[in-house]
C-alpha cells in the first residue's frame, strides 16, 4: 500500500488507515478473536496506521491493540486520544487540563505496553480549559518523547491556529464523507493553510454508506446510531436514496459503494487518510480494495452530482454529543 504524508513535521502512514472504536465500543459486541484477526490481516494488507483512544470501552480498545502488537509494535503507526475523567466520554467528563493530560497519557502507554505513541490526539476540546494550555501539555509529552506527533479531533479553524501557534499540529481528525462535509467550507482551507493533513473518521458513514443497513430495527440494542438523528425515522428512509445512486454508479467500475465512497474521499487530496473500521477480515478486505480501483475524474464527478441532487436528511450529532464539538 502506498503512503502518504500528513502534515509538516515528518508523520507518514499507509494511505488508509484503521479505525479500531467497533471493536470494542459504541456498536454491537464482538469476539475478540474475530478483532485479532482484522489487526492481523490489515498488517498483511499494508494497512498499518491504527486508531485508538482511552474512551472506546473505556480502556478495552487499548489493550486489545497491545495484544496484537506484541512483538511487532515497530510495523504500526499508532494513534490514540485522551481529554475524558476516568477516560469516560461525555460532555460532563471532559477534561483537557495539563494535569489531566499527563496522566491520562501515562495510562495510555501502560496500556497499549510501548514507550512511545506515535500520534495523540485531544479527542475533544474541553471548554474549560484553554487549548493552548492543553496542547502545551502535549508539547511536553514531544518534548519528553513519549508521543511524536501532535494532533486535535474535532475542532474548527480559530482553535486550529491557536493550537498550532503553541507546538505544530499535524493532523486533524474529523468526521468527512460522502454524507458529512461541513469541513469543507472553513476548516479543510485551514488546514492546507496550516499544512496540518486530516484523517476522516466514519468515512463510510457509521457503516450507512455500505448498503448494508436497511432499517432502524436492525441496530443493537446499545448500538450507538440508535441516537443519531440520520438513522432515525425517515431521515433513515430519504439517506437510503444516497447509498442507493453511489451504489448504481460503483457498479459500473465493478467496485461497491464503499469502494467509491472511499475512493472519492482519497481524491479529495494527498493529505487526507481516511480510517474506516471494521471487525470482519472480508470487509477490511473491501476497503483496502478501494485504493486499486481505476475511478476517472469523470466517475468524481458523476458523484459529485449525486451529492448535489440527494442532500443528507438529519443532523449527524443529537444534542448532547453536538455540545462536544468546537468548530470555532
Amino acid at each position: 500500500m502506498q503512503k502518504r504524508k500528513l502534515g509538516r513535521q515528518g508523520l507518514e502512514v499507509s494511505q488508509m488507515g484503521l479505525g479500531c472504536m467497533g471493536m470494542s465500543y459504541a456498536y454491537h459486541p464482538v469476539p475478540e478473536e474475530n478483532c485479532l484477526k482484522v489487526l492481523d490481516r490489515a498488517l498483511e494488507l499494508g494497512v498499518t496506521f491504527w486508531d485508538t483512544a482511552e474512551a472506546y470501552g473505556p480502556f478495552k480498545n487499548e489493550e486489545l491493540l497491545a495484544r496484537s502488537l506484541k512483538g511487532r509494535r515497530e510495523k504500526v503507526v499508532l494513534a490514540t486520544k485522551v481529554a475524558w475523567k476516568g477516560g469516560v466520554a461525555g460532555p460532563e467528563n471532559l477534561d483537557g487540563s495539563p494535569a489531566s493530560i499527563l496522566k491520562a497519557v501515562e495510562g495510555c502507554l501502560s496500556r497499549l505496553k510501548t514507550d512511545v505513541i506515535d500520534l495523540l490526539y485531544l479527542h475533544r476540546m474541553d471548554p474549560k480549559t484553554p487549548i493552548e494550555e492543553s496542547v502545551g501539555a502535549m508539547a511536553q509529552l514531544v518534548k519528553a518523547g513519549k508521543v511524536k506527533y501532535l494532533g486535535l479531533s474535532e475542532v474548527g479553524p480559530n482553535s486550529l491556529r491557536k493550537a498550532h501557534a503553541v507546538h505544530p499540529i499535524s493532523v486533524l481528525q474529523s468526521e468527512y464523507s460522502l454524507w458529512e462535509n461541513a469541513i469543507e467550507a472553513k476548516i479543510l482551507p485551514a488546514l492546507r493553510e496550516l499544512g496540518i493533513g486530516l484523517v476522516p473518521f466514519s468515512p463510510v458513514g457509521r457503516g450507512f454508506l455500505t448498503g448494508a443497513l436497511k432499517k432502524f430495527e436492525d441496530f443493537d440494542a446499545k448500538d450507538m446510531r440508535r441516537n443519531l438523528p440520520r438513522f432515525q425515522g425517515e431521515n433513515f428512509k430519504d439517506n437510503l436514496k444516497l447509498v442507493e445512486e453511489v451504489d448504481r454508479l460503483a457498479k459500473t467500475k465493478g467496485a461497491t459503494g464503499t469502494q467509491a465512497a472511499l475512493a472519492w474521499l482519497m481524491n479529495q487530496g494527498q493529505d487526507i487518510v481516511p480510517i474506516p473500521g471494521t471487525t470482519s477480515v472480508g470487509h477490511l478486505e473491501e476497503n483496502v480494495g478501494a485504493c486499486a480501483i481505476a475511478f476517472t475524474p469523470e466517475d468524481f464527478k458523476g458523484i459529485d452530482a449525486i451529492l448535489e441532487k440527494f442532500k443528507v436528511s438529519g443532523a449527524r450529532y443529537n444534542e448532547a454529543m453536538a455540545k462536544m464539538v468546537n468548530l470555532d
